[in-house]
């Protein structure tokens, strides 16, 4: 099928039905994921980021061409329109094709939503066609070293200088900045002001003098992971979601995406990983099968929630960490399965494990070799799963708190 066939279908998805759908992204995956797309298969994800980096950002483009991008968005901006039943079954089927991993889930899942629903039009006509072309790439500037799971105590600051914004600060755990155009940032536009107040949502170009990105290398030996220093940096003043000062509340629209809707698209790797593991299992053993069958049931769990949240209306509310709880938690544990099917392989390297995706692998940004398996890579990054995006200590206060009504947790003196 050529692109101009598929945006012609993609412009006519109201006139099928769920089964002409799947059989049209079926065939449209069995076209394309070929050649060095095909090559990828099973690779890019969580601590392997740097996989055949290149190759993706040329697939994110031909999804762009095709009109895959921005599915679920309203047609008047430029999306799909598409059914929260063909949604999930383009994230079904691209799951069967074992399509690459994706490179900007910032842009498509978090900010584009997030512009949809506050931000102005003219920031709308500005940044959703990069994204749904696929050559503009985004990444989160929320936490800092002091504001993690706190992120109300956010310190970088913003003054507004004539017609544009300067910052001054520091993030981190900023994923692919170094691969990014543009960051949406929090930052304390109120001299003086504490807490949730004074802060505002503002859209910064990656690409200038006064920033200054450091990596981060992980034990998997990947770097997505950075540092990301603001040293009078600026951008426009009309860059601003929302009003000036209302940050907190916008940010937290955009984390209730994240902890929802966008999931249904992180479970597609979930998918392909718990398959993997399957296949490396001694199923006979019953343990480990009730540890697969705990697993599946899990994964099952985390779909039908992620379809419950994507037939709500609106922004998501605070019953949204149910879903960063459970997925967090869920893929901790697989990553910990995912070794202990190996046994005491699980816990040797070897040099030439990566020597099938050798061609694939972007130099190490620490200037070391980590000769990990992806099964290794998988368990050390998951061991982070409970902790970044919200902790599930957050998640739990967040539950307790806001949706069933408990009393708050008591502050230290």
């Amino acid at each position: 099928m050529t692109d101009v066939a598929a945006d012609r279908v993609v412009a006519d998805l109201a006139t099928m039905n769920d089964d002409e759908f799947r059989a049209v992204v079926r065939g449209w995956l069995g076209d394309h994921v070929v050649g060095d797309f095909a090559s990828l298969t099973g690779r890019g994800g969580p601590g392997d980021e740097d996989i055949g980096f290149d190759i993706r950002v040329r697939w994110e483009q031909e999804l762009g061409r095709a009109g895959w991008i921005g599915l679920g968005w309203p047609v008047a901006h430029g999306g799909a329109g598409a059914s929260l039943s063909q949604q999930i079954i383009w994230a079904e089927e691209y799951a069967r094709a074992d399509a690459p991993a994706r490179v900007n889930h910032m842009g498509e899942n978090l900010l584009a939503p997030t512009l949809i629903e506050y931000g102005t039009a003219e920031q709308i006509e500005r940044f959703l066609p990069g994204i749904r072309n696929g050559t503009e790439r985004w990444c989160q500037c929320y936490s800092e070293p002091d504001a993690g799971s706190d992120l109300a105590n956010v310190k970088t600051r913003a003054e507004l200088d004539g017609d544009a914004w300067v910052i001054n600060g520091q993030k981190v755990w900023t994923s692919l900045a170094h691969v990014s155009h543009w960051a949406f940032l929090v930052a304390r536009t109120e001299a003086g002001s504490q807490r949730h107040g004074g802060l505002s949502f503002l859209l910064v170009p990656m690409d200038q003098e006064g920033i200054e990105i450091r990596p981060i290398v992980q034990p998997t030996g990947g770097g997505e992971f950075n540092e990301t220093f603001f040293s009078d940096a600026r951008t426009e003043a009309d860059l601003v979601v929302g009003d000036v000062g209302d940050g907190w509340r916008i940010a937290m629209g955009l984390l209730g995406f994240e902890r929802g809707i966008s999931t249904l698209a992180q479970q597609v790797g979930f998918e392909r990983e718990l398959e993997h593991v399957i296949g490396l299992a001694d199923t006979a053993d019953p343990r480990v099968r009730q540890r697969v069958a705990d697993a599946h049931i899990g994964l099952q769990l985390m779909k039908w929630n992620a379809h419950r949240s994507m037939s709500a209306t609106g922004v998501p509310g605070p019953e949204a960490s149910i879903s960063k709880l459970h997925w967090g938690t869920w893929h901790r544990a697989l990553g910990e399965m995912m070794v202990d099917v190996l046994g005491a392989s699980g816990q040797a390297v070897s040099d030439d494990v990566d020597a099938a995706h050798e061609h694939l692998m972007e130099e190490d940004r620490g200037g070391h070799a980590y000769p990990l398996s992806l099964e290794q890579k998988l368990f050390l990054f998951t061991r982070s799963d409970t902790i970044y995006g919200g902790s599930n200590e957050i998640q739990r206060n967040v539950l307790g708190e806001r949706v069933l009504g408990l009393p708050r947790e008591p502050k230290p003196e």
